[in-house]
This record gives structure tokens, C-alpha cells and sequence, in this order.
């Protein structure tokens, strides 16, 4: 379904079970800042109203697009947390200098999140134009950064039901 028919903000699974416990770094790539700094404040509010504690909320700014996997490698390696949010921008300019980026960026978190087994989430706007981000970011079309934290949460979520003990009685 297309992006412009649907806004993901909205919607959650269900609640997060010890959500005060549990810790989600964001990481935000600083290139177009005015449009990451949207994706940033959008995702932390949504963490937020989802019962995640600010101080269980790490933030951490980088350069660029490309600098999110190693960031993400170093935040997994250093500091325990549940789930990582990776937010940036990549515009189109007049060479294909975003393909490499975009590439490099989507394929560094995916493998970060299948050897972590932890959620990964690939927040960058991968626009034409700068308009496009900025409606992607905190226009028309919603906030990304919000639809990248229901995300972390509906993977967590996910991520509990699977790990539940179902109590037996009996033998098994």
C-alpha cells in the first residue's frame, strides 16, 4: 500500500509488557538536521507515550546516513538496550551518491538486527526532494520517526510473545 494512503503513526498491536524497564537507543544522522531533529522528537514522544521512561531513552547523534550502522554496532556493544531506532536523511542530488548511501545504510542495520536478534529499525527518508522529506517528517504525511518508535514496540511486542513460558500442569 502506498505511503501517502496509510499513516503507520497510529497503530500498535497492544501494550508493551515492563515498558518503564525497557531501554530503546535513537540514533539520528545530523545531515538535514531540521528534518532528522522532526524524526527524532516524533519517535521520543511516541517511545514516550507508549510507557517508555525518558531517562530509558538514549539519544545519540551522528554525521551522516552512513555513520548509523557503525553507531548502532557501537550502541549494541556498549549500552544494554531492547531495541535501536536509527533515523536519517538521504535527498536525491544530481548523482547517484544516495543509492550507495541508502544500500550501504539498509544492509549495515539489517545485519546488525539478524546477529543481535534485537529490533533494528531503518528510519532514514530516502527523498527526491527536500519538500518530500519534510512531508515525511512532520507534514502531510505524517511523522516516520512516530511510525519507526510503534515499530521498535510492535517488534518488542512481538518479541515477548514469542519468548513467553506458557505454565503446564502436569508432566510435559
Amino acid at each position: 500500500m502506498a505511503t501517502h494512503l496509510r499513516n503507520f503513526s497510529s497503530e500498535q498491536k497492544q501494550p508493551l509488557k515492563n515498558a518503564e524497564k525497557t531501554k530503546v537507543a535513537i540514533i539520528t544522522a545530523n545531515w538535514h538536521q531540521e528534518i532528522t531533529q522532526a524524526l527524532t522528537d516524533g519517535a521520543f514522544q511516541k517511545l514516550l507515550e507508549h510507557g517508555i521512561l525518558s531517562d530509558n531513552i538514549i539519544q545519540i547523534e551522528v554525521p551522516g546516513a552512513f555513520e548509523l550502522p557503525q553507531a548502532c554496532k557501537m550502541v549494541l556493544s556498549h549500552k544494554n538496550v531492547h531495541a535501536v531506532i536509527c533515523l536519517g536523511c538521504v535527498i536525491k542530488g544530481e548523482t547517484n551518491h544516495d543509492e550507495y548511501i541508502n544500500h550501504a545504510v539498509a544492509q549495515g542495520l539489517t545485519n546488525l538486527s539478524m546477529a543481535s536478534g534485537k529490533p533494528i529499525i531503518f528510519g532514514v527518508l530516502t527523498t527526491l526532494t527536500h519538500e518530500q522529506a519534510m512531508e515525511r517528517s512532520s507534514g502531510k504525511l505524517g511523522n516516520k520517526g512516530e511510525e519507526c518508535a510503534v515499530a521498535a514496540v510492535n517488534m518488542l511486542i512481538l518479541q515477548q510473545e514469542l519468548t513467553k513460558t506458557e505454565t503446564k500442569i502436569g508432566f510435559s
